[in-house]
This record gives structure tokens, sequence and C-alpha cells, in this order.
């Protein structure tokens, strides 16, 4: 299984729905909370090349975008080939 790992706050709708379609697929994730956590924030900043809204999701480390960019992925069929749900 390949390691998914997403940078949320407690109060983001997005990060609600991002975790709730990694749920329906029944993969495991790692949440990274950075409410309040402006030294965690500035990490997921600098991985996510810029990009400071959460959340922000990564997949064997690779940046995979925000909700919007997950939902595309998943509408295209190509999130389980990222996800390893394909083998």
């Amino acid at each position: 299984m390949k390691k998914i790992e997403i940078y949320t706050t407690t109060t983001c709708p997005f990060c609600h729905a991002a975790k709730a379609l990694l749920t329906q697929k029944n993969v495991a994730f790692s949440e990274i909370d950075v409410t309040n956590k402006a030294q965690l924030r500035q990490a997921m900043t600098d991985r996510a090349g810029g990009v400071t809204s959460v959340p922000q999701i990564f997949i064997d480390n690779e940046h995979i975008g925000g909700c919007d960019e997950l939902y595309s992925l998943d509408k295209k069929g190509s999130l389980d080939v990222l996800i390893g749900l394909d083998t």
C-alpha cells in the first residue's frame, strides 16, 4: 500500500471531504493537523511548493494537491492507480 499523507485543519470542510474519499476507498492515511501549528504549516507549505491552503495531499511523497485535485483524479479513474488499489 502507498504512503498517503494529508495536511488538514480541524474546521476545513475540504479536509473532511478529502478524508471521506480516502476512507471510502478503505486506504490508510496519515493526517497531519496544522491547526494553530505554524511550524507544521510551514513544513506543509515548503513541501507543497508554496501552497498554503489545506488540505495538501501527498502519495508516496508526491504532491497531489488539494481536495479538488484528489476528486478529479478519482473521477478520471487515476486515483486508484496512485493509491495502489489497481494491483
